[in-house]
């Protein structure tokens, strides 16, 4: 899959950026290559999935745990390209290796949940004593993902808050509805999201992934 993307914003070190190990650190500055390349494959598909080529960012992905296996653990960016790709089901494997590494990002499982709606449902509840999120909003999107919500009562809630507090209010009110099946909700929340100055200005990851879902759905 390619899509054309108008802008690119260079890749910046945001909190969603992949950190390499602390053992790959070390293989690098003995001299093993494999780790460092590892991460350079993961950078190039970080940039191949803005851009919207879907499939080169998994390639590139997929190379880098050839590299480095310890790896695959932590590539949530993986799992959403396995999402755009319609492969849900290894997309759910792929966020439920990254939430038992990282139990407090409720992103992850929110994702899990997505790609498959009952399984991943019972997932979310066992967890759910266990995520501390330090987002607001994320804190309310999970709990809407896990007990049932409105969608619209979440953006309303974010609506007047910070810019990126609305923008993934809005991602997930769409990607809710999305998971029920309800496209035109789906769509007007995502293209919210797109359209939203956090949205349009920022370089966060999950800013270029609403324009490659916008992009991948023809939503506009």
């Amino acid at each position: 899959m390619r899509i054309k993307l108008n802008h690119v914003p260079p890749l910046s070190l945001s909190r969603r950026l992949f950190v390499p190990s602390v053992s790959g650190i070390w293989d690098a500055l003995t001299g093993g290559n494999n780790p460092r390349d590892a991460v350079t494959a993961i950078r190039r598909g970080m940039l191949l999935f803005r851009e919207g080529d879907v499939s080169g960012s998994l390639a590139e992905f997929d190379k880098a745990i050839e590299l480095d296996p310890r790896q695959k653990a932590y590539l949530w960016q993986r799992g959403l390209s396995l999402y755009y790709l319609d492969r849900f089901e290894e997309g759910a494997e792929q966020f439920r290796l990254d939430v038992a590494q990282n139990p407090n990002d409720t992103e992850e499982s929110i994702w899990c949940f997505v790609c498959v709606k009952l399984n991943c449902m019972e997932l979310m509840k066992q967890e759910g004593d266990f995520l501390r999120d330090p987002r607001p909003v994320m804190r309310e999107a999970y709990n809407m993902f896990k007990d049932g919500g409105h969608p619209e009562n979440l953006v309303a809630a974010f609506s007047s808050g910070r810019e990126n507090e609305y923008f993934y209010a809005s991602l997930y009110a769409g990607l809710y509805h999305e998971a029920e099946k309800k496209l035109d909700a789906a769509k007007q929340h995502i293209v919210a999201a797109c359209q939203s100055p956090y949205g349009q200005r920022s370089d966060d990851y999950m800013a270029a992934l609403a324009k490659v879902h916008c992009l991948c759905r023809n939503w506009s």
